[in-house]
């Protein structure tokens, strides 16, 4: 054998034995637990004399594939009870799949480790693209089941906060209008599933909006950049790159990202780890911490 058949050889079998290396770190990440992100943000219109609230963020489940069965949703469940939120806001895609057939079966995993979250305020949730795409109502009941009741642009009071939940606007399901009526000028915490619905709010809604979708890009280049931007099922942009991962404060704005507990189609993760929030609200200056 030549030496360029020789060097080309190598070449192959250098880049298989990488992408195997990847492959199989990848597939550790997305099943690790999750990392607990810490931030606190100030809110306007904070109830004089009220103690702040520390909400937890849960987002991305995806019940049903490799990296989510319901042993691993209730370690996630005590990771989270043991941080003692007072408030638990879950932002969406708790199944996998991409319609009714691919769905069947999933939600129904969801209520017994679900109906073991502690929150002395509430727990409340939004649905994602892949609970409208394989089932809505399923995922409702499911989440009844466990005691979660689903906000589906509608607001609640919790404690001395405004719990704004925006349906997912990937989907088409948001309606921002209807999410804010009768809201008043109180503190506000809103919680949705994509952050596509942030250029539809009006200047001065959602000081604080939480979300998830992005699963923080899943795969993520050294630069920082997601591999994968757009859908390979319906060539749908996933994500604004803005709002790809993490805190990001706007003018009159701070968003808050996370990437999510659990994994989509691709049995894999990359520079995105799985993570939840544990952010404290209240009057006071913003920090960040991570």
């Amino acid at each position: 054998m030549g030496w360029r058949k020789r060097t080309v050889w190598a070449t192959l079998l250098a880049g298989a034995l990488s992408l195997a290396l990847l492959g199989g770190i990848g597939a550790r990440e997305i099943v690790a637990d999750p990392i607990v992100r810490t931030t606190r943000v100030a809110l306007p219109h904070w109830p004089a004399g009220a103690p702040p609230v520390t909400v937890a963020l849960i987002s991305d489940i995806h019940i049903g594939n490799r990296a989510m069965d319901a042993h691993r949703l209730a370690r996630i469940v005590d990771q989270v009870n043991g941080r003692r939120p007072d408030l638990v806001l879950l932002a969406g895609d708790f199944v996998i799949g991409h319609d009714a057939a691919g769905g069947a079966g999933l939600a129904a995993r969801l209520t017994v480790p679900l109906s073991k979250l502690r929150a002395r305020i509430g727990r409340y949730a939004v649905l994602g693209n892949h609970d409208h795409w394989t089932g809505a109502d399923r995922v409702r009941r499911a989440l009844r089941a466990a005691g979660i009741p689903t906000l589906a642009n509608q607001s609640v009071r919790a404690g001395p906060v405004t719990i704004v939940g925006i349906d997912d606007a990937y989907s088409g399901h948001d309606d921002v209008a209807r999410a804010f009526a009768g809201t008043g000028t109180g503190a506000m915490v809103a919680v949705t599933h994509s952050p596509d619905v942030i250029p539809r709010l009006p200047a001065g809604q959602a000081p604080l909006l939480l979300a998830g979708h992005t699963h923080c890009g899943q795969v993520v280049w050294p630069t920082g950049r997601g591999a994968i931007t757009i859908s390979p099922t319906n060539g749908q942009r996933l994500y604004d790159p803005r709002y790809r991962c993490g805190r990001i404060d706007d003018p009159g704005r701070t968003v808050i990202v996370t990437a999510g507990v659990g994994g989509g189609t691709a049995p894999i993760r990359l520079g995105a780890p799985p993570d939840w929030w544990l952010i404290t609200v209240g009057g006071g200056v913003s920090r960040s911490r991570r």
